[in-house]
């Protein structure tokens, strides 16, 4: 009997998914030592990022109900 499949809290924190279901992500390095790295360096990782399809079909298994 296939029960409920829990989800990965680690994962749920870190990724979402859009509409059309592509895995959405922040980019890393934008917590601290931000002094030494420009400003169109930060800028950058603002924006947006979308994980490969080789990994969103894993995280995807981990966020079953998001």
């Amino acid at each position: 009997m296939a029960g409920k499949i829990k989800t990965h809290k680690g994962a749920a924190k870190r990724f979402s998914l859009t509409k059309s279901g592509k895995v959405k992500r922040g980019h890393a390095f934008r917590s601290h030592i931000l002094t030494k790295k420009t400003t169109k360096r930060k800028r950058g990782l603002r924006k947006i990022g979308y994980a490969s399809d080789a990994n969103a079909s894993i995280i995807k298994k981990l966020i079953p109900y998001k």
